[in-house]
């Protein structure tokens, strides 16, 4: 799974997605601070089954704190997208190149409308957060309606004269953007368009198919970043009733930054997503400041700094992803001793075969039954499993 951080230059999404990962990435307040992709792993968290069980985890990847699972995610922080990115403006088509395998995008947005549409700072409260939301969806719709047309016209009266069908030939142009042939067939049914005359579809169609796969396929939440800012509570009221389709979280980047590096230094006891901290280490006057700055304006006023809740809300509520944890009824330690070592996040409506699948192949594919270790219930392959399931594998091999 890869979730992509986008938005426009300067508005906090550099900020927010070391916030995430800690990743040392470039930070300044001007256009196009990030060329290359920053590529890091951040972490989502679970309830940990560890205390239902009676035990204490070990986790391999992520880490465990009072109960609360981090499972490891891979971010993709993509260089500021500007109006014209599908046309190449800002080295746009490159940018979008580098969303194609990602499967859920946070947008960040500059709530306080301090940011115009260049990246440039203004005053806040001067520029219309609601243009950035609309923009973005603009460009990626032109991103994949120019996939759709590359070679479109030849192509449209060949399948028409093959009588090939379209959703087939479609599928596997857009096979790089993550579009099954399911999709496709959902877009050109909501676009109206006759599947049997692909070569008489309209230029309104063709949009509409574009649409319809980049909702399906590239869903968003949107982070309503510098929310303390004057402007910044009410745009952020406003752009909700907006657009409704939409999560919008609000968010203060630099705040969560502060607060895990505070906690990296020592200096503070904090689990991200939290909304409370406690003091731990000796503080400069500075620091107190800052950080009692944090918790009047920010986690008091809108319990958390929304940057951890942001990732949360993209895999388990946009994608449905559900966490699953490798264990057996009579041992849930490894090898190595360590206890529930691993968590793994799979796509809704895995079954049991996927998850033997997703263990190792041959578990897989001698797959012979596997047990719910919460209920020590035996289950088969097409057993639909449920977020926070506990699963041994019984295989053949």
């Amino acid at each position: 799974m890869q979730i992509g951080v986008v938005g426009k230059p300067s508005v906090g999404k550099s900020t927010f997605f070391k916030a995430l990962t800690l990743a040392n990435v470039a930070i300044a307040a001007y256009p196009f601070t990030t060329i290359e992709p920053n590529k890091a792993t951040a972490f989502v968290r679970v309830q940990c089954v560890d205390k239902e069980l009676g035990v204490q985890c070990s986790p391999r990847f992520g880490y465990c704190v009072n109960g609360t699972r981090f499972v490891p995610v891979e971010m993709l922080d993509v260089a500021g997208l500007v109006p014209g990115a599908h046309e190449g403006k800002g080295m746009g088509n490159q940018f979008l190149d580098d969303l194609r395998q990602a499967n859920a995008l946070i947008h960040v947005v500059d709530i306080a409308g301090a940011t115009n549409e260049k990246g440039e700072a203004v005053e806040p409260g001067t520029y219309d957060p609601a243009f950035d939301v609309k923009f973005l969806e603009f460009e990626i719709d032109m991103w994949f309606l120019s996939v759709i047309k590359k070679g479109w016209d030849k192509l449209a009266r060949q399948m028409q004269q093959e009588k090939q069908d379209p959703t087939k030939v479609l599928a596997k142009q857009l096979s790089g953007l993550n579009v099954s042939e399911e999709l496709v067939q959902k877009a050109v049914t909501d676009a109206k368009v006759d599947p049997q005359q692909p070569a008489y579809w309209p230029e309104e169609g063709l949009h509409q198919i574009a649409r319809y796969l980049r909702k399906a396929t590239k869903p968003m939440v949107i982070v309503a970043n510098k929310i303390d800012l004057p402007h910044g509570a009410e745009n952020f009221e406003r752009l909700k009733k907006q657009f409704p389709d939409y999560t919008f979280i609000a968010a203060s980047a630099e705040s969560e930054l502060a607060l895990r590096e505070a906690s990296k230094s020592g200096l503070i006891d904090y689990v991200p997503g939290n909304s409370t901290f406690s003091l731990k280490g000796q503080l400069t006057d500075k620091q107190s400041k800052a950080l009692e700055f944090i918790k009047k304006n920010i986690l008091e006023k809108f319990s958390t700094t929304g940057v951890q809740q942001a990732l949360d809300t993209a895999v388990f509520q946009l994608l449905e992803f559900i966490a699953i944890f490798p264990g057996g009824v009579n041992k849930l330690a490894d090898q190595h001793g360590n206890v529930l070592p691993d968590c793994f996040l799979l796509k809704p409506a895995s079954t049991a075969l996927d998850f033997a699948y997703k263990l190792h192949t041959d578990l897989g594919k001698h797959f012979i039954r596997a047990i719910d270790v919460k209920t020590k219930r035996a289950v088969g392959k097409d057993y639909l499993l449920k977020h926070r399931d506990v699963i041994e594998i019984v295989s053949g091999k």
